[in-house]
């Protein structure tokens, strides 16, 4: 009995310095995993002509998007814009907050095309705009938005659009998220999180939607630098 008794002392000692080790070896490499977290919501792929270039709602404070987008359009990668906000009054909204970022930054009024809506997500502005997109005879779609909102937006947008409209997804370098040091900075967690939740919500609502790269549409993703 005292045998069995040191030897499961024994196997516990050392199936705890295990656990410690693994512990330990979690700790050294923590920042290279969160790096990895970090940039996996970070798409790259070289951007292609489209009919229109969606700028998605809630840019940040710097209008990151906004000034993605006016590259992209100097770049002629589409000839028109569309400034899709969310309506904060009945008069007013983001679109208008946009559309003056837009003009700001080079793109004429002409090429503007304001889209106020009441979506509450991505997910039902990716419903909107569809059905926007459809009205207009779009065919070519790229969608701006957010580094860490690009891949969450992918899986939406591929399975809420149409088929016959080839869609691609443009990442922004957003100021406020660095996918290399986001836990540095509470605002850099927040996002992380949100987005992790924000896309594990959006898999549940679509779970039962077929993905577009399965039907006509051409789902790809894209983004022009978008690590900083």
């Amino acid at each position: 009995m005292r045998r069995a008794e040191r030897g499961g002392i024994i196997m516990r000692l050392l199936s705890l310095l295990m656990f410690l080790a693994f512990l330990a070896l979690i700790y050294v490499v923590r920042h290279p995993l969160m790096r990895l977290a970090g940039q996996l919501w970070v798409l790259d792929e070289p951007a292609e002509h489209a009919d229109v270039i969606v700028v998605l709602s809630d840019d940040n404070y710097s209008a990151d998007r906004a000034a993605h987008a006016a590259n992209l359009y100097r770049a002629g990668t589409a000839p028109e814009i569309v400034a899709s906000g969310r309506m904060l009054r009945p008069y007013a909204g983001i679109a208008e907050m946009m559309e003056h970022d837009l003009e700001s930054r080079g793109v004429p009024a002409t090429s503007i095309v304001k889209f106020p809506n009441r979506a509450a997500n991505t997910r039902e502005e990716a419903e909107a705009l569809a059905g926007f997109v459809a009205g207009r005879g779009w065919k070519r779609v790229l969608v701006v938005t957010s580094n860490y909102h690009a891949r969450r937006s992918r899986f939406i947008f591929g399975r809420v659009f149409r088929p016959g409209v080839t869609v691609r997804v443009s990442a922004a370098p957003d100021s406020e998220f660095d996918p290399s040091h986001w836990w540095e900075s509470r605002l850099g967690t927040k996002l992380f999180f949100n987005e992790l939740v924000g896309y594990a919500v959006a898999w549940w609502e679509l779970r039962g939607k077929t993905p577009a790269a399965e039907g006509s549409v051409l789902w790809l993703p894209i983004a022009t630098n978008s690590c900083p």
